[in-house]
């Protein structure tokens, strides 16, 4: 009698059995970790915090105010020959930019002034410097102990240089321009020395 060979697949089966461990491994080994959110620059510093000064026509504001909003600081003075008027261009117009990609975005940022000679910037002087980069931008002026506390609580250097034969003066003073939080912390700088394409990037990558 003939027999008909008998060719068994277990060892095909047992084959695919041991090869399916090793799919899943390398399938766990190629499968990436979803990236973490990058940490603000600026996370965790004590930098900002309540102040009273008055905006230019007098009313009084507080740090407080602006509860729930993004908030862009700077400190200069309208008398301020160079940097002070760079800075305010390059950071408008990189609002601006991003303004342009994301308006609704856009509409929960508050850009605020502070000027740190508030003995020339008085609030009609303020209000037309300011009013020069954009009707957006808030001035704030205070008395010299309340400017000098808001610098302070800001980690902003400034100090009065001697007057010149004409009467005038320079203030010399640190140029950051601070993003913060709707809660009120720290954020990031924006890097207008860099210009206003990378204002803009920079609050893209932090304004959601």
């Amino acid at each position: 009698m003939n027999q008909v060979a008998n060719h068994s697949p277990k060892p095909l089966r047992l084959l695919a059995l041991a090869a399916a461990p090793l799919a899943l491994i390398l399938s766990a080994c190629s499968t990436q970790a979803p990236a973490k959110p990058e940490e603000p620059p600026l996370a965790g510093a004590t930098i900002g915090g309540e102040f009273e000064l008055s905006n230019s026509a007098g009313e009084t504001v507080h740090w407080a105010d602006f509860e729930g909003k993004y908030r862009i600081v700077y400190f200069g003075y309208a008398y301020c020959p160079d940097v002070c008027p760079t800075d305010m261009q390059r950071m408008v117009q990189g609002l601006n930019q991003f303004t342009d990609d994301e308006p609704e975005k856009a509409a929960q940022i508050q850009p605020i002034f502070i000027t740190i000679d508030p003995e020339r910037d008085t609030g009609e002087v303020l209000d037309e410097f300011t009013s020069a980069f954009s009707d957006d931008v808030i001035g704030l002026r205070g008395t010299a102990e309340q400017t000098k506390a808001a610098a302070d609580t800001f980690a902003v250097y400034y100090s009065r240089g001697e007057d010149s034969p004409g009467g005038g003066y320079l203030m010399g003073h640190s140029n950051i321009v601070y993003l913060f939080a709707p809660n009120g912390d720290p954020i990031a700088t924006l890097p207008t020395d860099l210009g206003a394409d990378a204002v803009a990037a920079e609050i893209a990558k932090w304004v959601n």
